[in-house]
């Protein structure tokens, strides 16, 4: 390009700029540039752009760039960073900045002893744990939650018939009917997996323990219309045993765990069963009309009946330790923590009672009928009525904290966790609601005619409900559908670094 003479020439000028001050060095630079030309100044910028630009978090520490990195809370932003630079994107693998947003958005394992299965393992027992995986999948679990994740669909799996239970884990959805039959399903695929055959009426109690890693057989316990419980073996299908002694029909069931389980009959009695052997261990005697409802904690079991009392129960003994009397009308919902005893009547009022003393600490009002449904959790208490309302409760001052017109009929069916709520009612409406906040976040499912029975964990929700058939109207069918939330088959540029779904945390829907 250049001669030896016009290199030497370069390099006699490059010298002497150097041997410049700093402000005849500024001058030169000003009257080169003036002589210079648009294609010249764009070689210049395009030379000179790079140079100025300083990268703050490689000029830190790391400790203190990781420090910096810990201020922003949300995630899309942390995701934008992570494409700035190869740099950026190594500092934000970092596990401490992930582990102070989980820590942040409140991503911890929780237990549902009402679905009895576990959810995301706590990372401490996992040691390929990686907190920025943890925390992805646990942020995409919650946009899935309030955009909508995907959905199985039983249609042809019960007819007509009515859904009077469910309970689901990760590996079985079960479901009594009223036709006689317990439906067993695959939770991964909605498949039927086996209809366990036996009762002469309609199932209208049931619940199943096990399935742990330490623990993998299912035992299955069920009672109705037939006067007798039955034991299952849900692994395989076999009756284990039938255990009779009641003269009306089961209209509840507990078990304590999978040796013992506690029943309650419309002939005004509860047995406790060793569900082992298949033996009666007690006969409750006291209550002078049907049990409707039933709870146990530990060695105590909390009952109400149509008699309009609760009792406290030893299930040790079989004692009666407590009779609540207060409710005017007959007791339809319990739940019991095994310091207190909530229960809700007919009477449209919500009793707090304390088992040690048998005292009611409070009577809770605003329903306007009957109080069908309650969930407690520590010092929260959620009831839903047949005026379809829903109201949150803080039991430390015994007050209303929210109160939800939440569907235009009944409630049927409700729970809760630390995040979210689910109600269903006799108008067919499925509802998702922000717990902590109250807001209305979309309806779950498409409406129907009425909703059977709802339950949901973590990452999965089952919702039976009564449809009418496309092709005739004048007809109904119950169907299942069961609702997956956790995404895992995404890229790397997925839900998390997805402005729509990210903003699923922060922003809800409030059109009911």
């Amino acid at each position: 390009m250049f001669d030896e003479a016009q290199l030497n020439h370069l390099r006699l000028l490059k010298s002497a700029f150097r041997l410049l001050t700093a402000q005849e060095k500024q001058f030169l630079l000003y009257e080169i540039i003036n002589c210079c030309d648009n294609t010249q100044l764009t070689y210049l910028n395009n030379l000179i752009a790079p140079r100025l630009k300083i990268d703050f978090l490689k000029e830190l520490p790391i400790e203190i760039s990781l420090h910096v990195l810990s201020f922003i809370d949300d995630p899309r932003t942390l995701a934008r960073a992570s494409c700035v630079s190869t740099f950026w994107n190594s500092l934000l693998r970092d596990e401490a900045t992930w582990k102070t947003l989980c820590m942040k958005h409140q991503y911890r394992r929780r237990n549902s002893s009402i679905c009895g299965g576990e959810l995301l393992a706590p990372p401490q027992q996992r040691l390929d744990f990686s907190y920025r995986e943890y925390f992805k999948r646990k942020y995409n679990i919650a946009a899935a939650w309030a955009h909508g994740g995907s959905v199985n669909v039983v249609e042809d799996g019960f007819g007509e018939e009515l859904v009077t239970s469910l309970q689901f884990d990760e590996k079985y959805v079960v479901v009594g009917c009223d036709n006689h039959r317990i439906e067993v399903f695959d939770t991964e695929t909605a498949r039927k997996v086996r209809t366990l055959e036996g009762h002469e009426g309609g199932v209208w109690a049931l619940q199943f323990k096990g399935g742990g890693k330490n623990d993998p057989n299912r035992v299955l316990v069920s009672g109705g219309c037939d006067r007798d419980v039955r034991v299952w073996d849900l692994e395989t299908g076999r009756m284990r045993h039938i255990l009779r002694g009641h003269t009306s029909t089961i209209r509840c069931l507990k078990m304590k765990d999978k040796r013992i389980a506690v029943s309650g009959s419309r002939d005004a009695t509860m047995r406790a069963w060793d569900i082992e052997r298949g033996v009666l261990l007690h006969l409750f005697h006291g209550h002078q009309s049907s049990v409707r409802c039933l709870e146990i904690s530990g060695d105590l079991v909390a009952s109400g009946s149509y008699d309009h009392t609760a009792r406290v129960w030893d299930l040790r003994t079989g004692r009666c330790l407590h009779v609540l009397v207060g409710h005017h009308l007959q007791i339809y919902a319990i739940a019991f923590d095994g310091q207190k005893v909530v229960t809700g009547s007919l009477d449209s009022n919500i009793r707090v009672w304390s088992t040690e003393t048998g005292q009611c600490l409070a009577a809770l009002q605003g329903h306007t009928s009957l109080v069908g449904h309650l969930q407690l959790s520590g010092n929260m208490l959620v009831s839903g009525g047949s005026d379809g309302c829903l109201r949150v409760w803080d039991l430390q001052h015994y007050e209303c904290v929210q109160q939800i017109s939440a569907h235009d009929n009944s409630i049927t069916c409700l729970q809760f966790d630390d995040r979210r709520m689910v109600s269903a009612g006799n108008d067919g409406r499925v509802k998702l609601w922000d717990i902590r906040q109250g807001h209305f976040v979309r309806q779950l499912s498409a409406p129907g005619n009425t909703v059977w029975k709802i339950q949901f964990n973590d990452t999965k929700a089952v919702v039976l409900m009564q449809r009418r058939h496309a092709n005739n109207p004048s007809r109904s069918k119950t169907v299942m559908e069961i609702h997956n939330f956790d995404v895992r088959d995404e890229p790397e540029s997925d839900m998390l670094f997805s402005s729509s779904a990210a903003s699923s945390s922060s922003s809800m829907d409030t059109d009911q």
